[in-house]
C-alpha cells in the first residue's frame, strides 16, 4: 500500500481543475505501465484498457475524476486585485484569508473587508464571494496583468501532510484517491480485461463522466470517489452521514443517482468475504460521475465505492488511510465479481 498513498500524494500536489487538468492527466499517464492501451478523448477523459488473463464475461468499467474544485478569474479592477468566481462548489467560507497560486507560479491571498471595519449587521451575515479578491501584491491592473489573465485558473496551497492515528490531510483528495485506486490496480496482473476510465469536469456536472460512459458501453461500472464525512462534534445521529475509520462507503443513494440494488447489497457481501469494513451513508446528500453514468447508453448498472472524507471542497481535506485500503480492496473484489456476474 505504500505505493499507493505515494501516488496519492503525487497527484494531489498536482493542479487540476475542471477543464484545466492537463498536468493530472500528465501524472496520470507517467503511471500506468506499458501494457496499458491509453487513450485520451476531445473532452479530455484518460480512457484505459488493459487486457487480462481472459476476456470476460461482462464488461466493467472502473471511473474516478482527474479534477478538483478550485477558483478562476474573471475581472481586474483598478488598483489590481484579482475578482473570481469558483470552478465547483465551494463554500466562501473556507476561501477567505487562503492562499492560492497560480500555475505560472503567481501566489495571492483572498482578502476582503476586515471585521474591524463591518457592520454588526455585516458579521452576522454569511461571506459573499463577490465581496472577494485575490491579492497578488499588485498595485495597478497593468501590473496584475502582467501575471495574470482573465480565464487563468487558481488553486488552494496546500502540502500533503500525514497526521496522527493514520489519518492525513491535503487539498484534492477529491478524488485524486480513486484515481490512485484505479492506478493501483492497472498495475496488477490481472484476470479479466478492464477499462479504466480517468475522467473529466466532474465538479462542474459530471459532463466528462458522461461522454466516457457512451464511448466505453459497460455493462457494469464502478464509480471511486470521496464522500461527506460529518463525523465531527456537533453532528449526531443520522447527520454524521458517514465515519473516518469505519472503512468504504457504499451508497444506496444521492441527488443524482438511485443505486443498483443488487450491486448495492454486493458491496457489503463481497466485503464481508474479504474481511474489509464497509458502510453506508445516513444522509441523501452530494452526487458523482454516477448520476451521468447510470442514465447513459440506455442505462448502465452503476455502483459507488467511495473513501469517507471530512472538509471535501475545502484545502484540508481528511481521510484515514484504513479506509482507502478497504476501498481499494473492495473496489478489485468487485470488479472481480461483475466480470463473471
Amino acid at each position: 500500500m505504500a505505493e499507493l498513498f505515494e501516488n496519492i500524494k503525487k497527484l494531489c500536489l498536482a493542479d487540476g481543475t475542471s477543464g484545466d487538468e492537463g498536468d493530472v492527466t500528465k501524472l496520470i499517464l507517467s503511471m500506468l505501465p506499458q501494457e496499458c492501451d491509453a487513450k485520451i478523448d476531445p473532452l479530455g477523459n484518460i480512457i484505459v484498457n488493459k487486457k487480462g488473463a481472459t476476456t470476460p464475461k461482462n464488461k466493467v468499467m472502473l471511473a474516478a475524476h482527474q479534477d478538483e474544485v478550485g477558483f478562476i478569474v474573471t475581472y481586474i479592477t483598478d488598483d489590481g486585485n484579482l475578482k473570481f468566481t469558483t470552478v465547483g462548489g465551494i463554500n466562501p467560507e473556507v476561501v477567505i484569508g487562503r492562499q492560492l497560486h497560480f500555475k505560472n507560479g503567481t501566489v495571492g491571498v483572498v482578502g476582503g473587508k476586515a471585521v474591524h471595519q463591518q457592520s454588526p449587521k455585516e458579521r452576522d451575515e454569511p461571506v459573499k464571494l463577490d465581496t472577494l479578491t485575490i491579492d497578488i501584491g499588485a498595485s495597478s491592473k497593468a501590473e496584475a496583468g502582467k501575471y495574470v489573465s482573465l480565464g487563468d485558473c487558481a488553486y488552494f496551497k496546500s502540502d500533503y501532510t500525514e497526521l496522527g492515528n493514520g489519518y492525513l490531510r491535503e487539498k484534492a483528495l477529491d478524488d485524486r484517491i480513486g484515481c490512485a485506486i484505479m492506478v493501483d490496480i492497472l498495475n496488477k496482473d490481472l484476470p479479466y480485461d478492464v477499462t479504466c476510465v480517468f475522467t473529466v469536469q466532474e465538479e462542474i456536472g459530471t459532463r466528462g463522466a458522461k461522454v466516457a460512459a457512451y464511448t466505453v458501453k459497460p455493462d457494469y461500472a464502478i464509480v471511486l470517489e470521496t464522500t461527506t464525512a460529518c463525523d465531527f462534534a456537533g453532528n449526531d445521529g443520522e447527520k454524521r452521514v458517514c465515519e473516518l475509520g469505519k472503512g468504504c462507503v457504499v451508497s444506496y443513494m444521492d441527488r443524482s443517482t438511485i443505486y443498483d440494488r443488487e450491486l448495492y447489497r454486493l458491496g457489503f457481501e463481497k466485503a464481508k468475504e474479504i474481511n474489509v469494513p464497509c458502510q453506508t451513508k445516513t444522509l441523501v446528500a452530494g452526487g458523482n460521475d454516477s448520476g451521468a453514468i447510470h442514465s447513459s447508453v440506455g442505462g448502465i448498472r452503476t455502483v459507488a465505492l467511495s473513501v469517507p472524507c471530512r472538509y471535501l471542497h475545502s484545502p484540508s481535506c481528511m481521510i484515514k488511510k484504513s479506509d482507502v485500503q478497504s476501498t481499494a480492496e473492495l473496489a478489485y473484489a468487485m470488479y472481480l465479481a461483475l466480470a463473471e456476474k
